[in-house]
């Protein structure tokens, strides 16, 4: 089975080896990788049409099961060569920071991170944005990942709020230390007004551990910022 939720490094890196120009800084490497996203999304969406198909009434009774079950591995089989939907098969049981998916998933919000516009108008899934970077905020990552988890959040500070931005809080949270207190240092002392705010906050939170990220906190420690 070549499912992207079950095969190894290699496996994945063979499909989706192409999207790593999605978060290249040459333009015209990231239109390329563009295109060979859209090419992939119809091959993706024509696969999911003819599953959904197979599972019409039909009086080939005989023929369903085969049918829907050859539709399903076409689907699986597309959907593992085009962002988001790769990630989408993950088994819930298998530990995040061994999955041979990873590279991809940070990939994923890399570009959302780096490219928002064409993130948005190309693949937008604040659904899987929010599941990964709960999914990330563990301690138990590598040096490189963890490198990359500072970068996401130091992105997320940087500019003004996009969806599912509140999540980072749990990343900074697992992650936190020398290097990415330093990076939230240097937001919170720059000219940028938003990185000023988010910064700020995101370093009180990690000095009060026991607050809860919610709209309220937020709102109460803005309002707090404004009167001192």
């Amino acid at each position: 089975m070549t499912g992207s939720g079950v095969d190894d490094d290699h496996g994945w890196t063979e499909r989706l080896a192409w999207a790593y120009g999605l978060t290249a800084p040459d333009p015209a490497e990231r239109a390329a990788a563009l295109d060979r996203l859209a090419s992939a999304r119809c091959e993706a969406e024509a696969a999911l049409l003819r599953l959904n198909k197979a599972w019409l009434p039909t009086p080939r009774l005989r023929f369903k099961a085969r049918d829907r079950a050859a539709a399903r591995r076409a689907y699986d089989e597309a959907a593992s060569r085009c962002l988001p939907e790769a990630l989408w098969s993950r088994h819930t049981c298998e530990e995040i920071n061994t999955w041979a998916g990873l590279p991809f998933a940070l990939l994923f919000l890399e570009w959302e991170a780096r490219y928002p516009q064409e993130w948005t108008q190309h693949a937008k899934a604040w659904g899987t944005k929010q599941s990964l970077i709960r999914e990330l905020a563990t301690a138990d990552h590598d040096d490189q990942v963890r490198t990359k988890l500072v970068d996401l959040v130091d992105f997320a500070v940087q500019r003004p709020y996009r969806c599912k931005d509140r999540e980072y809080v749990r990343v900074a949270r697992a992650v936190d230390g020398d290097e990415l207190r330093d990076r939230l240092h240097r937001a919170h002392d720059s000219g940028n007004s938003w990185a000023q705010l988010h910064a700020g906050y995101v370093l009180w939170l990690l000095d009060h551990t026991e607050v809860p990220n919610t709209p309220h906190v937020w709102r109460t420690w803005l309002a707090g910022t404004r009167t001192c």
